[in-house]
């Protein structure tokens, strides 16, 4: 059996045939003509999460379209934007939010608050920021910018294996934060 692309999984028809595709492919497919309206960048990492529940949770390699699209919905509604499936037809969006519980904050502001204080600094205001946002109880926490803050905290002007390091670290500062709260129920989108 020929080993599947990291990205990609068996998309499995109703006359049983295997269709092996990438699930940004597949994503776009399925979302249709409103994939123009949303940032490539969620509809890439919704569509990343999906591909990781199901070869890593499940571990599975293929899957029903249905099955792909009701999991891309799921996803895409944590985010909020209202979607609807029928079947294995297009995905249909509406893409007025879901509701005024989106929480956002600059990860280059709380990095040029910081200052001088680097990267200790930087955790205090991130902590302090997303206490307040968590006070508002949104269903989403946004946090942008966070290539940019990466290299202004790390002081490079190219991606570099700290950058990685320290971008990894800020992201899993964000998750324990969420998961030490325990009675948090809110999505948290890094980007």
């Amino acid at each position: 059996m020929i080993q599947l692309h990291t990205h990609y999984l068996a998309f499995e028809q109703p006359n049983g045939e295997m269709i092996p595709c990438s699930t940004d492919a597949m994503s776009i497919k399925l979302i249709g003509s409103a994939a123009r309206e949303l940032d490539r960048e969620v509809v890439r990492q919704a569509a990343a999460a999906v591909l990781f529940y199901f070869r890593h949770e499940q571990n599975r390699t293929s899957v029903t379209v249905t099955e792909f699209a009701k999991a891309l919905e799921r996803v895409l509604c944590g985010l909020g934007f209202k979607v609807q499936v029928a079947g294995a037809a297009p995905v249909k969006l509406d893409l007025a939010p879901a509701g005024p519980s989106v929480a956002e904050a600059s990860l280059a502001e709380i990095a040029n608050a910081a200052d001088k204080g680097f990267e200790l600094a930087f955790f205090q205001r991130l902590r302090i920021e997303l206490e307040c946002a968590l006070m508002r109880s949104p269903q989403l926490v946004r946090f942008t910018g966070l290539r940019g803050c990466v290299k202004q905290l790390a002081g490079a002007r190219r991606w570099c294996p700290r950058c990685r390091r320290l971008s990894d670290h800020i992201v899993d500062f964000l998750r324990h934060y969420l998961a030490r709260g325990g009675e948090t129920k809110c999505a948290l989108l890094v980007d």
